[in-house]
């Protein structure tokens, strides 16, 4: 029953994050009351995951060597920095296109290597292809990309620094509700 929650939580999500791309017309017509539709379809498909989640028998596909802890950690702290670029609109956003998408790509690798059950499969593998699907849909929706202009070099230093602060907040909410993320014990 969980596994199954678990993929109608992932489908929800991703199905939320097409409407736009797949039904524009249809989105359109909603209006500003579109907004809030799809803001619920998310929150509930967040929830649906994570009941999911913590519902399914966990079934080992793989296991990963402890090491591989450092290389998750190396892609996380790579998709905070990636947000951060995107939120921040530093100089690494014009060659980027699409940051935040990068960075949850890199966030659902790194849980890729180090989760090696089932559930972790359908979550975060779930989600990678979401993400891929969504670059490649809105590259075709919007072929001509206009760079941001050029920006401060003070911008990638606090994309670094945020980046860094995040990485220990998330890394230690994580620890309070799941594995502790950084490798031995909290």
């Amino acid at each position: 029953m969980g596994t199954l929650i678990l993929i109608l939580g992932v489908a929800l999500w991703a199905g939320a994050h097409f409407f736009k791309r797949l039904a524009p017309e249809k989105r359109a017509e909603m209006g500003e009351a579109g907004k809030g539709v799809v803001a619920v379809a998310l929150l509930i498909s967040i929830v649906l995951m994570v009941i999911g989640y913590r519902m399914a028998e966990p079934t080992v596909l793989w296991t990963t060597p402890f090491w591989m802890v450092h290389v998750n950690n190396l892609l996380l702290l790579l998709a905070f920095y990636l947000y951060a670029v995107s939120g921040l609109k530093t100089n690494l956003h014009r060659r980027i296109r699409h940051p935040q998408l990068s960075g949850f790509k890199a966030w659902a690798v790194g849980h890729l290597l180090v989760v090696g059950t089932l559930q972790g499969l359908i979550l975060f593998g779930g989600l990678l292809a979401w993400a891929v699907v969504s670059v490649i849909l809105i590259n075709r929706a919007n072929r001509d990309w206009t760079r941001p202009p050029e920006a401060p070099a003070w911008k990638e230093g606090a994309a670094i620094v945020g980046a860094l602060f995040l990485m220990l907040i998330v890394g230690q909410i994580h620890g309070w509700l799941g594995p502790w993320p950084f490798g031995g014990a909290a």
